[in-house]
């Protein structure tokens, strides 16, 4: 009998491996629904579907390797890198999905009562807050909307020597700023940005990539929290709004 393994888990959803299929289990439907419909829109690589139920998806895995993991260093080469950034110029490129995503002004409202958590209940110095506040205003801007994944974590890109077999996790994909995708596969890896940005094949505001690293992480923290995971374990949120201020 093939063992079960917890991938992830929290209050909205949890992600189990048996053998070499996931099962992806979610509260909401419509999450699952717009997953599916996101990667049958994707012009890269994404998992196969082996069947979906109410609340279930499952999903063959995928060949390869994951990019890398928040806090520790990444094995993959530079043009495995650059194939991403190959990968995200192509999605980036294709015609927008429905969903819309947030705006400048929705995120700020979020970004300002995030800070206010952060401050208000000490998790944060000040000033760390403060100053990676000021780093954030730079993504405040309009941005021509994009196909973006919303969520390219670097454990959710899959590589085989210097080439893309697939990326998961679609749930989060709508129109949005590309540069949010560059900036949160990088987040715990800035020193890759620039592999990336030889495959993405444009030029890019390193300020707004920086920007989003710090809007995302602000935003992401209480929620981090709020489902069991430890926003300061190395490479993770914390992490990158320590680092953020210290550059300021």
């Amino acid at each position: 009998m093939e063992s079960v393994e917890i991938v992830v888990a929290h209050h909205e959803r949890a992600t189990v491996r048996v053998g070499d299929m996931f099962l992806k289990i979610d509260s909401d439907q419509t999450r699952i629904d717009a997953e599916v419909a996101a990667m049958a829109a994707a012009p890269i690589p994404t998992p196969k579907i082996l069947w979906r139920k109410p609340s279930v998806l499952a999903l063959a895995a995928l060949p390869g390797t994951a990019l890398g993991r928040l806090g520790e260093p990444s094995s993959a080469p530079p043009a495995a890198w650059a194939a991403v950034g190959s990968a995200l110029r192509v999605l980036h490129d294709a015609p927008l999905p429905p969903k819309p995503g947030r705006t400048p002004d929705q995120l700020e409202a979020e970004l300002e009562a995030e800070c206010a958590w952060l401050t208000t209940n000490a998790v944060l110095p000040r000033d760390v807050v403060e100053r990676n506040r000021r780093i954030a205003e730079a993504a405040l801007r309009p941005w021509t909307p994009a196909f973006t994944h919303g969520d390219l974590q670097l454990a959710h890109v899959f590589v085989e020597g210097d080439a893309v077999t697939g990326v998961i996790d679609w749930s989060e994909a709508a129109q949005g700023d590309p540069l949010y995708d560059l900036a949160t596969l990088t987040l715990g890896h800035p020193e890759r940005l620039h592999d990336v940005i030889a495959g993405y094949g444009d030029q890019v505001d390193l300020e707004v990539i920086r920007a989003w690293r710090s809007l995302r992480s602000l935003r992401g923290v209480r929620w981090l929290i709020d489902h069991g995971f430890d926003p300061s374990s190395p490479g993770s949120e914390i992490d990158v709004l320590r680092a953020q201020a210290s550059q300021v």
